[in-house]
């Protein structure tokens, strides 16, 4: 037998294993679900028509593809730092520096976009509230939730997690005792004319398919986020694979469900012109104050997001550290266990987002989106590469008898998570307001490498 294939060890973490299984369980699919289901899905509707049910289905195939080829990864190797530990093991030390270092940007623009909703939403019940002080409030409070200790994050955004998840589910089963029983309709089901009504099923072509690709790439954008919670979950072995499993199920229910009933329920060429269509749902089915109920809950998606953004981010910065790709000083950890000094990183990160929302209100949530989309699509394709190389490496060393669990159609469906990725950042050239992605990405790419020189420069005198 010839010499085995080497890779770069693994990171030597701290950090306690705290996370439960309903813990990961829940943030698997929390985390794909924002502000943007509630009321982002009408202009995702509005680009396709009823066809944009197909685009979810083929985007959510993808994310299959992608979160086992994660799920086969972190069971393998559980790092808090992911994909982005990966990058570095599997495909270079600049990915790894240059994809870890786009963290804090990413905070910059999640928490942007983010406490930019929040405000809004804050607005419906105290309009003269300043948005800038609702994202102040939110950000104090969650970076104390962070730094007490993992379980207290993993219990709270269970908690966020479930609200969200619970007002879907009702959403989901109002929708069908309307569609087939009349209920909240005055008797009369609603039935399927929407779908064929209104210029069929495919109204804008295959230009408004194309268009809507990349708003159902950022709809899945935060399930890979689940890797980030492998170095810190009990039972790894057992608890990543079954949240692994049970992603795709629950996405495809919750979220691309949630999709289809709008799309049946209402004409889509109006959805949203009265507001969001989670609450004329509600409305209908008699639930009094359900705008209010909605934008609860609406609040409640965009505090897990912001919650969930400090979690992921500081372990990616403090798994940096560890690489020595980042100053030591961010990889130390508390008494708890946690990486406080990573989370005090990403906090002021956040205040930089709350002076963005104080400085730039209107134009926040739409620069910053496009942002993170392409970030999201980068992630994807690391995982993708680094699994092609990891499975790569263990076929060559014989070893793929010892990996514990197996993403399915090796290579195909790693290849076809790339075709999707290249489709997703081609349509995103056909938005206006996602070009400036390209700008920013391809600005931050240069500055990175530039940095990444001069980094490692540095380290070797």
């Amino acid at each position: 037998m010839g010499e085995k294939v080497k890779v770069k060890s693994l990171e030597k973490e701290e950090l306690k294993r705290d996370l439960k299984n309903r813990h990961l369980q829940m943030i698997s699919i929390g985390g794909a679900i924002g502000t943007g289901l509630f009321y982002g899905a009408s202009s995702a509707i509005k680009a396709a028509g009823p066809a944009i049910i197909l685009t979810y289905v083929f985007a959510g195939i993808a994310i299959y593809f992608i979160m086992r080829a994660l799920g086969e990864l972190a069971v393998a190797e559980p790092v808090s730092g992911s994909y982005v530990s990966y990058a570095n093991r599997y495909i270079s030390r600049y990915l790894g520096f240059m994809l870890g270092w786009s963290k804090p940007v990413i905070v910059v623009a999640v928490s942007a976009a983010e406490l930019n909703a929040l405000g809004k939403y804050v607005h419906f019940w105290f309009p003269q509230f300043p948005i800038w002080a609702s994202a102040l409030i939110i950000v104090i409070i969650l970076f104390t939730v962070n730094t007490i200790g993992v379980k207290v994050y993993g219990e709270a955004e269970f908690w966020l997690s479930f609200i969200k998840v619970t007002a879907i589910a009702f959403m989901v089963i109002f929708g069908i005792l309307m569609i087939f029983f009349g209920v909240g309709n005055h008797g009369q089901p609603v039935g399927f004319g929407n779908i064929v009504n209104n210029g069929g099923f495919f109204p804008n072509g295959i230009q408004g398919i194309l268009v809507s690709v990349s708003m159902a790439a950022f709809a899945y954008g935060g399930v890979e986020d689940l890797g980030l919670a492998a170095g810190e979950v009990e039972d790894a072995d057992k608890s990543i694979p079954k949240a692994i499993n049970a992603v795709f199920w629950r996405i495809l229910i919750f979220y691309v469900g949630a999709i289809v009933v709008l799309v049946i329920l209402f004409p889509w060429s109006t959805m949203g012109s009265s507001g969001s269509p989670f609450v004329e749902v509600f409305s209908r089915i008699g639930i009094p104050a359900a705008a209010s109920v909605i934008n609860f809950v609406v609040i409640i998606a965009a505090v897990s997001t912001l919650n969930a953004s400090i979690f992921v981010n500081s372990r990616v910065i403090y798994n940096l550290a560890l690489q020595k790709n980042a100053p030591a000083f961010l990889g130390k950890v508390n008494n708890t266990k946690v990486p406080q000094v990573a989370v005090m990183f990403i906090f002021c990160m956040m205040l930089v987002g709350v002076v963005i929302n104080y400085l730039l209100p209107e134009q926040a949530f739409t620069i910053f989106s496009s942002i993170v989309v392409f970030s999201i699509t980068t992630c994807w394709a690391v995982i993708l590469i680094s699994h092609l190389k990891f499975r790569r490496i263990k076929i060559m060393n014989n070893e793929v008898h010892t990996i514990k669990y197996l993403a399915p159609f090796y290579p195909y469906g790693d290849y076809l998570g790339l075709v999707f990725l290249v489709i997703v950042i081609g349509c995103m050239t056909l938005r206006s307001t996602m070009r400036v992605s390209f700008i920013v990405a391809g600005t931050y790419a240069i500055i990175a490498y530039i940095a990444y020189k001069f980094y490692t420069k540095k380290e070797s005198t």
